[in-house]
């Protein structure tokens, strides 16, 4: 069965964060969606330009079996800023169906819409405090019920094949390894 994944990108997001998300799920044989919630030219935090496959306010009326966030800055806030976006997260954990966010989307995007706490949660360490009432987690990814989380850029493929595991069976996570030459 095939798994639909929608990631949604802005203005300013972190491109290893992004491409290393889209990349490696690919991999795994998952339906990547590419969804901006500004314009389809993307300029990540680096410059790196990039298309996306659609706009976000598109994605409405589609059902995803993850939604997953870079992170970087500004590019979080831009996520932060895109109603459509809080109603595709705000609906997916009310599914109890997966959700994700790297570096500072955990504390700047889910955060706010209260889908990190209480529960465990990590982060970049910059944007740590944000975070009250959960339980902080120095660890490069957590995984607490259907949110997963990670701490930034240096974390990137280490969440990447967090995201396959709980998607899919061992065998996929085994041949996406073998793929990297892990």
């Amino acid at each position: 069965m095939e798994k639909t994944v929608l990631v949604p990108v802005a203005q300013g997001i972190e491109e290893m964060e992004a491409i290393t998300i889209i990349d490696v799920l690919r991999r795994a044989g998952a339906r990547v969606i590419v969804a901006s919630v500004d314009d389809l030219s993307v300029k990540a935090a680096r410059g790196i330009e990039f298309k996306a496959d659609m706009l976000i306010k598109e994605c409405l009326d589609r059902s995803f079996d993850l939604i997953v966030l870079p992170g970087g800055i500004p590019g979080a806030d831009n996520l932060k800023n895109s109603k459509d976006l809080a109603d595709l997260l705000k609906k997916q954990a009310a599914q109890n169906k997966l959700y994700g966010a790297i570096c500072a989307s955990p504390a700047v995007v889910l955060h706010p819409l209260g889908l990190v706490t209480p529960g465990a949660v990590t982060c970049h360490p910059a944007f740590a405090d944000q975070i009250d009432g959960g339980t902080v987690q120095n660890k490069n990814v957590v995984v607490d019920g259907h949110c997963i989380t990670s701490k930034g850029a240096g974390t990137a493929l280490e969440f990447a094949l967090t995201l396959v595991q709980q998607l899919f069976d061992d065998k996929v996570l085994a041949d996406v390894k073998g793929g990297l030459a892990l």
